[in-house]
C-alpha cells in the first residue's frame, strides 16, 4: 500500500490543490466542500471550505482538506512533500513558481547527491523539496 501525504489549509484548500496541478502538471484533481457533503450538520456546510481534496502528481497523489469551519489549526510546520523531477531546467521552472510569494529555504542547484535540488515553503505553508534524481553510473 502507497503512503500518502495528506495536508491542510486554514480556508486555502482549492486554490493551493489548483496551484499545484498547474505547477506540476497535475492530472485528476478532484474536490469535495463541506457543504457538499452528506449529512452534513448546518454549522459545518461552508461552502468555501474543502472537506477532501486530491490530485495526482507525477506518480503519486496528494490529498489534501481545509480544518472545519470554526476550527483552528497549524500548517504543515514540520512536514515536507518530496518532488522528484525530471530535468534541471524543469526543477527550476517549478521551483521558481513555488517560490512565487513564498520563502526559499535552500536555493535550487547542484548538491552532492543531485544535479538540481531545493527546498521552498510556497505562498500555502506548504514545504517542497525538489530533487532531479542523478544519472545512473555507466556499467563498469
Amino acid at each position: 500500500m502507497p503512503t500518502i501525504p495528506y495536508i491542510h489549509f486554514d480556508g486555502h484548500c482549492a486554490e493551493a490543490l489548483t496551484h499545484y496541478a498547474d505547477v506540476f502538471g497535475g492530472t485528476d484533481l478532484q474536490m469535495m466542500r463541506y457543504s457538499d457533503a452528506p449529512d452534513m450538520p448546518e454549522a459545518m456546510k461552508d461552502p468555501n471550505r474543502i472537506i477532501h481534496g486530491q490530485v495526482t502528481l507525477g506518480g503519486g497523489v496528494l490529498m489534501a482538506s481545509d480544518y472545519p469551519p470554526g476550527m483552528a489549526g497549524e500548517k504543515q510546520a514540520a512536514v515536507s512533500i518530496m518532488q522528484s523531477v525530471g530535468s534541471v531546467a524543469a526543477g527550476q521552472a517549478i521551483f521558481d513558481r513555488l517560490a512565487d510569494g513564498g520563502q526559499v529555504v535552500q536555493a535550487f542547484g547542484p548538491s552532492f547527491f543531485s544535479p538540481g535540488f531545493g527546498m521552498v515553503t510556497d505562498r500555502f505553508g506548504t514545504h517542497w523539496m525538489l530533487s532531479v534524481m542523478p544519472e545512473p553510473a555507466a556499467p563498469a
